[in-house]
């Protein structure tokens, strides 16, 4: 058949193979291409480097620096394997070795801990039922699906690239960071003493709703089957491989919300230092031991007063409160003052507060779990 004056031939998507073939196969198959039918026998081309041991040398029986990759299923599963290739730099030789393979057991293991977080906190969420209105959720909920929408668009970059490994690595900081280690932290006071139907509570499990459902699509090309395994319990379709990317709300204001929440975050590193220093001295056992007085620029407390009565919640402290110290220029560093509560701990929250055993029938509560338990229930406006 002719079009345009050209034969059609067979156009493959992708050529795939080692860097060798650019003088071989890429080559030769371009050449014969076009001359038969006027154009490239594919659309793109990928080539990757070779398997090395951990100090790049070649692998060889006779230096004994193989790995069987069966035996590496067998002993770690395919998973491992899998997201080795994934988390490696192709472009370059792919170093392997039991070293190697232990660090990638470990971002393996912070990605699934982080995912049955996920699942666990949202096992009693109906989105039909329970989801609330982006505009109506809490600020933190709301950046940290902010977090997570921004983070698609730079993985859905690589993924038009393919590029593997800038997805792994920014997963796993996500993962650690963003959420381990930041909002998932702090969410945990919310989603395990507030009333299960609250606002509070809908508001957190909404917007972890949005991200799982957002992760498992990022991960399952490289973790397919610990997706698959997740979507039986989160997905409502037959399988994660019919989906397509999520589609996260629109957020209004993000960029503020962005600026808000990222100064937060730099008082947070600076308090836990400050209570790593209590807890190193004796002074006090969890951060909920403590109470902190954050001393910002008059600047730097107009961007974030909002966040003033749920300080204490975004520290993990039973007290925090934001002082202006009108000496600091704008763009001066936070400082964070701490000291050990002087007040009873609340045997629900574990807060130190000077309410505990405010309501006789329950001596060991604090006024907030109390109500929470027995009355109408706290208000969270912000964390």
């Amino acid at each position: 058949h002719a079009q345009a004056g050209h034969l059609v031939g067979p156009e493959a998507d992708l050529y795939l193979e080692g860097h060798d073939q650019h003088r071989g196969w890429f080559h030769s198959s371009l050449l014969a291409a076009c001359a038969m039918y006027g154009r490239a026998p594919y659309k793109g081309l990928l080539t990757h480097g070779f398997t090395v041991d951990g100090q790049g040398r070649k692998m060889s029986k006779s230096l004994g620096n193989t790995l069987a990759p069966q035996v590496i299923s067998n002993k770690m599963g395919a998973e491992i394997i899998r997201l080795w290739v994934a988390s490696t730099d192709y472009a370059s030789d792919l170093g392997i070795d039991e070293k190697i393979l232990a660090r990638v057991v470990d971002g393996y293991r912070r990605i699934r801990n982080t995912l049955r977080f996920l699942l666990a906190n949202t096992s009693d969420f109906n989105p039909a039922l329970h989801a609330v209105p982006v505009d109506e959720m809490l600020d933190i909920d709301r950046y940290a699906l902010a977090l997570a929408s921004d983070l698609q668009v730079d993985i859905l970059a690589h993924y038009d690239k393919n590029e593997f490994h800038p997805v792994v690595a920014k997963l796993q900081v996500f993962c650690s960071e963003d959420l381990g280690a930041f909002y998932l932290d702090i969410l945990k006071d919310r989603l395990y003493t507030t009333q299960q139907n609250s606002q509070a509570r809908r508001s957190a499990q909404t917007a972890l709703w949005h991200i799982t459902h957002a992760m498992l699509r990022w991960m399952a090309p490289f973790l397919s089957f610990t997706a698959e395994e997740a979507w039986k319990i989160h997905g409502d379709s037959p399988s994660i491989f019919v989906e397509k990317f999520w589609i996260f709300p629109a957020i209004d204001q993000k960029a503020q919300l962005n600026v808000v929440w990222q100064n937060i975050r730099v008082i947070r590193e600076i308090s836990n230092k400050e209570l790593e220093a209590l807890r190193v001295a004796g002074s006090i056992g969890s951060s909920l031991q403590a109470e902190v007085t954050v001393h910002v620029s008059e600047s730097l407390y107009q961007t974030i007063a909002p966040i003033n009565d749920a300080l204490k919640f975004v520290l993990i402290t039973s007290s925090a409160s934001l002082q202006i110290d009108h000496a600091m220029p704008d763009d001066a560093t936070p400082v964070v003052k701490a000291r050990a509560s002087a007040f009873l701990k609340c045997e629900r929250c574990w807060h130190y507060r000077d309410d505990v055993g405010v309501n006789p029938e329950h001596p060991t509560l604090c006024s907030r779990c109390d109500s929470n338990l027995y009355g109408a229930g706290e208000e969270r406006l912000v964390a």
